[in-house]
């Protein structure tokens, strides 16, 4: 599968990330540090942004937010799993969907190689 430039640059930094920490560390740890790495890169980013649910055209806040959302355009969900779910790639999917969002990354620090915990997913 061929990545977008955005996603590309996106998994090189969250590589590095995990390069230099290792599975086992809490998810927050994996995001704060990716943050970091892309602010360094000059990526413009939000961490933790609101998402409400558009329910019978009215704004309901469930309390759902994107882990990372990169350049308005890619919505990271970042996990620290044993093993990725379906529930976590619908998860992402609907997060993707209630986003306005074509493109999202699913990744799972939680792996020996960050390769083997990336998934990307398109609507």
């Amino acid at each position: 599968m061929e990545f977008d430039d955005l996603s590309n640059r996106v998994i090189g930094l969250a590589i590095e990330v995990h390069r230099n920490l290792g599975p086992g560390l809490l998810e927050s740890t994996y995001e704060h540090c990716l943050a970091s790495e892309l602010a360094d890169s000059s990526i413009p980013f939000q961490l933790q942004v609101p998402l409400p649910v558009i329910y019978k055209h009215k704004k309901i806040d469930c309390g759902y937010h994107v882990d990372v959302l990169v350049a308005d355009s890619l919505i990271l969900e970042l996990k620290s799993v044993d093993k990725i779910a379906p529930i976590h790639e619908a998860q992402l999917l609907t997060y993707m969907k209630l986003a306005h969002i074509r493109t999202g990354l699913l990744i799972n620090f939680n792996v020996k190689f960050l390769k083997e915990g990336i998934k990307r997913m398109v609507l």
